[in-house]
C-alpha cells in the first residue's frame, strides 16, 4: 500500500535525495542542496511517497495555492527525486494526486529530459487528473569528450579563440585549487562585483556550498592574477564524471587581458586531463560564449499542471493561453505513454 505525506522541512530527505541509493546525478539532487535553499527563506514543501523500501519525493514550495520546484537560479535543473522504473512511476503519480489537496496549479521546471524526467513527470500528473502542458523553457549548453584529451578537444575550439590564448596567457597567473580558501572566496567576491554580472541574491548560500564542495574534494576554483591583482574567477565542481561550471566573472577593467578565456582554459585542461570527466555542463541561458567553449544543447522544459475541479485553475489557463500567444513557438514535448 502507498503512503503519501507532505512535510515542510528538508530533513524529510534525508537519505532519500539520490534516489533510493542510486548515485545523485548532479549537486542539485542531493538533500544538502535543499537545506541550502531553505535557509535563504524559501519554505520547503516536500511532497513524498512511500510503497515498502521504495520512497520518492519532489522537493517543492507553495505560495496562495501555487507549487513550484524548490530552487533558485543557482540550480541548473529541478527533476523528481524517486526510483527508476514502474513502481518509482506508481509513487509518483501519488505524490501528483496528493498535491491536489494543497494547490490549484504545479510549475515545474527547468526539468531535463536527456534522462527522461520530463516525459516522466508529465505523465504522472497526467495520470492523477491534472491538466498538462510540456513547453521548452531554457537551454543547457554542454560538452561530452568522448574520450578526447584536452589538446585534442582545443583543437577543434574556433581559430579567434585559440589566437587570443595563444596572445595573452602570458600576461596572467593562474592558479586552480580542490579546496575552499576563504581569502580568494573574499576576492571572488570583489572580482563579481566589479564585473559585467548581476548582483546575485544569496552569495552566502554560493559561498556555503563552495565550502561544503571543498569538504568533499569535489571543488575546482579557478583564479587568475595580472600583476599580483586578482582579476578572474571560477567556481567549478566535479562529481560523476561530470565538470559543472557554476560562476565566472572578470574585472571589466581588465577586461583586455582576456583573463577569463586563459582561465577557463586551465579549467578545461584540469577537469579534462586530471579529472577524466566524460561531460562539461554550463548550465542554463543562451549567453554566445557558452557555444565558443560547448558542442551540445539541450532542452529544459517547463511543467504548467492545472488542477481544473478548481476555479482558480481556470484563471491560470487562460492567463496560459495569452502566454503562448505573445511568445513564439516552443516545440511541445511529447508525453511518454502511461507506464503500466
Amino acid at each position: 500500500m502507498i503512503v503519501s505525506t507532505c512535510h515542510d522541512s528538508v530533513n524529510a530527505l534525508s537519505g532519500l535525495a539520490c534516489g533510493d541509493g542510486h548515485a545523485a546525478p548532479a549537486p542539485f539532487d542531493r538533500a544538502e542542496w535543499y537545506a541550502l535553499l531553505a535557509e535563504t527563506g524559501l519554505v520547503p514543501l516536500v511532497a513524498m511517497a512511500q510503497d515498502g523500501d521504495a520512497h520518492a519525493a519532489l522537493a517543492l514550495t507553495e505560495t496562495h495555492g501555487r507549487i513550484a520546484p524548490l530552487r533558485n537560479w543557482y540550480s541548473f535543473t529541478w527533476r523528481q527525486l524517486a526510483p527508476p522504473g514502474e513502481r518509482g512511476d506508481r509513487l509518483l503519480a501519488e505524490i501528483a494526486r496528493q498535491l491536489k489537496t494543497r494547490g490549484h496549479r504545479v510549475t515545474l521546471a527547468p526539468v531535463p529530459e536527456e534522462d527522461g524526467s520530463a516525459s516522466r513527470l508529465a505523465r504522472a500528473f497526467r495520470a492523477a487528473g491534472w491538466r498538462v502542458e510540456v513547453t521548452l523553457c531554457d537551454i543547457n549548453h554542454v560538452l561530452h569528450l568522448r574520450g578526447r584529451s584536452f589538446a585534442e578537444y582545443w583543437a577543434d575550439r574556433p581559430g579567434r579563440m585559440r589566437t587570443t590564448l595563444k596572445r595573452k596567457a602570458k600576461k596572467v597567473e593562474t592558479r586552480i585549487l580542490e579546496s575552499f580558501d576563504p581569502q580568494l572566496w573574499a576576492a571572488y567576491e570583489d572580482i563579481y562585483a566589479e564585473s559585467w554580472k548581476p548582483e546575485e541574491d544569496f552569495p552566502a548560500m554560493l559561498r556555503s556550498f563552495a565550502q561544503a564542495e571543498g569538504a568533499a574534494g569535489r571543488l575546482r576554483f579557478g583564479m587568475a592574477w595580472h600583476q599580483g591583482e586578482p582579476v578572474a574567477a571560477q567556481c567549478w565542481t566535479v562529481e560523476g564524471g561530470t565538470a559543472f561550471i557554476h560562476k565566472l566573472a572578470h574585472r571589466e577593467s581588465h577586461r583586455q587581458l582576456s583573463a577569463g578565456t586563459t582561465l577557463t582554459a586551465a579549467l578545461f585542461e584540469h577537469v579534462i586531463d586530471r579529472d577524466r570527466v566524460g561531460t562539461i555542463d554550463f548550465g542554463t541561458g543562451d549567453q554566445p560564449y557558452k557555444a565558443d567553449w560547448m558542442e551540445e544543447i539541450r532542452p529544459r522544459y517547463r511543467i504548467d499542471c492545472l488542477a481544473m475541479g478548481r476555479a482558480r485553475a481556470w484563471i491560470d489557463l487562460a492567463r496560459l493561453a495569452g502566454r503562448r500567444l505573445s511568445e513564439p513557438d516552443v516545440p511541445e514535448l511529447a508525453p511518454a505513454p502511461l507506464a503500466g
